[in-house]
């Protein structure tokens, strides 16, 4: 599967498609970015464009508006909002390859179960640990980490070969210079993010403060906690 003709495609071409699609066609993989019109037009006439705080490149990646573009992936990167999900799911069912693999790098716990509910083909989870925003059609600004952590559900390790290709997709990312490990408990991985997100978010926001002001704050680990 993990061959030099390697092909993904990105199922919902916002910031976090954008980046790690972006990252992936950096290093040489054979990107489809999938999304609005808006985007999708601009990638095309003008390529991605990454932003860095110190650095701006521009990639060449393909793009299209059409889901059917998954046909030819080995490889399919969920990224629409939770809401999207279910929708995603069935828009996908008729396009799989048999032998792809599905991963879904989505805020949220469940994504990756309501993804399997639908598709026959593997369905790994990514807890996604990146900061970034689409700062203009076909711009994304990226301003904090960058890392995943990827799993499988209890319900798929005992799939033939699936921790091969588990493996596979977490080098695939590694060399693209994204840290990928790999958890032997993925459901533990999303909660403990969403855990941190409810108390690190809600403080920030009745707070009005920025993450860097909040790590400088000795208080505010034990106010989370």
């Amino acid at each position: 599967m993990m061959s030099q003709r390697l092909r993904v495609a990105v199922l919902g071409a916002g910031a976090v498609g954008c980046y790690y699609g972006g990252m992936l066609a950096r290093a040489g993989v054979a990107v489809t970015l999938i999304g609005r019109a808006t985007h999708v037009e601009a990638i095309r006439r003008d390529g991605l464009v990454i932003e860095w705080s110190d650095r701006r490149e521009t990639i060449r990646v393909g793009a299209s508006t059409d889901v059917a573009t998954v046909r030819d992936a080995q490889v399919v990167l969920v990224c629409v909002k939770s809401p999207d999900t279910d929708a995603a799911a069935r828009s996908l069912a008729p396009h799989l390859a048999a032998d792809a693999v599905v991963v879904s790098l989505q805020n949220g716990v469940d994504n990756a179960e309501r993804l399997r509910a639908v598709l026959l083909q593997p369905v790994f989870a990514a807890v996604v640990y990146v900061g970034a925003y689409m700062d203009g059609p076909g711009i994304v600004r990226h301003t904090g980490r960058g890392d995943l952590v990827l799993g499988t559900s209890r319900a798929d390790a005992a799939r033939p070969e699936i921790a091969r290709r588990l493996a596979a997709v977490a080098a695939l990312f590694e060399a693209a210079g994204i840290a990928c490990p790999l958890s032997d408990d993925i459901d533990a991985a999303l909660w403990t993010k969403l855990v941190i997100n409810c108390a690190f978010n809600a403080v920030s926001a009745l707070g009005r403060a920025r993450y860097g002001r909040m790590v400088r704050e000795p208080g505010i680990r034990a106010l989370m906690e």
